[in-house]
């Protein structure tokens, strides 16, 4: 069986330590691609780059994972910036934005995962809460998961793959606010934040608010690869 191709975008940190060294580094915490590996796929990482390349870079995966991180920056929906808004990651921003639209445009199945669901719907022409209490983990401490339930909603994607209520591992302040064009929100937490979201229609495009790279359900993972590779071999699984 193909396993499908997926790319996953990483952080650009000023500075990382591993060894004896401290260097700039793209970095992305190792529960994403073994993710990907445990679903059935091959990761590949794709770090901050020219946007005019993110075209070439769709034509070479099959799949596209947008990473959890830093918050988006407002200006990208017109909004002031909150001082709880933590600090900008232009390269990112501008990069996975790219990356998106240029995934739209080939028809790449897309999952984005928290900060990945923001952007998603924020390159479509949606906002941003830029703060909420009680998402970022136990009594908001920094650096540690909570844990919260998820509705999905009848009837979409997200249902499909998740149909019961579950518990997710999440770590978030940030929201939708306004949902983009085109965007349907497919679950909700028990105090109504939008929780993943999705694009009715042919192309697999899902964002999710939680983790679940940091927990043990491959459902949605898997759901991704296998979308990467019906479209990368369509004539493979037909036969």
């Amino acid at each position: 069986m193909h396993e499908p191709l997926i790319g996953v975008t990483t952080y650009m940190e000023p500075a990382a330590r591993w060894g004896v060294w401290e260097l700039p580094a793209a970095v992305l915490p190792s529960a994403y691609p073994r993710l990907v590996q445990r679903s059935g796929g091959l990761a590949t990482l794709l770090p901050p780059d020219d946007p005019a390349r993110a075209e070439a870079v769709l034509a070479r995966v099959d799949g596209l994972v947008i990473a959890g991180g830093a918050d988006v920056d407002p200006g990208l929906y017109g909004a002031e910036r909150d001082f709880r808004t933590g600090p900008p990651a232009p390269e990112r921003d501008t990069w996975e934005v790219a990356l998106l639209r240029a995934a739209r445009a080939s028809g790449t199945p897309v999952l984005g995962i928290c900060r990945g669901m923001q952007l998603l719907n924020v390159a479509l022409g949606g906002t941003l809460i830029q703060h909420l209490d009680g998402h970022a983990g136990p009594f908001d401490k920094a650096g540690v998961l909570g844990e919260h339930t998820v509705k999905p909603v009848p009837g979409t994607l997200c249902a499909s793959l998740v149909p019961e209520e579950a518990s997710v591992p999440t770590y978030h302040h940030q929201a939708v606010d306004r949902l983009a064009p085109g965007l349907t929100a497919s679950a909700h937490a028990a105090d109504g934040t939008v929780e993943a979201v999705e694009l009715p229609g042919p192309q697999w495009v899902l964002g999710v608010q939680w983790h679940p790279e940091m927990g043990d359900d491959l459902r949605i993972m898997r759901a991704l690869v296998e979308a990467a590779r019906t479209v990368a071999y369509p004539v493979a699984n037909t036969v």
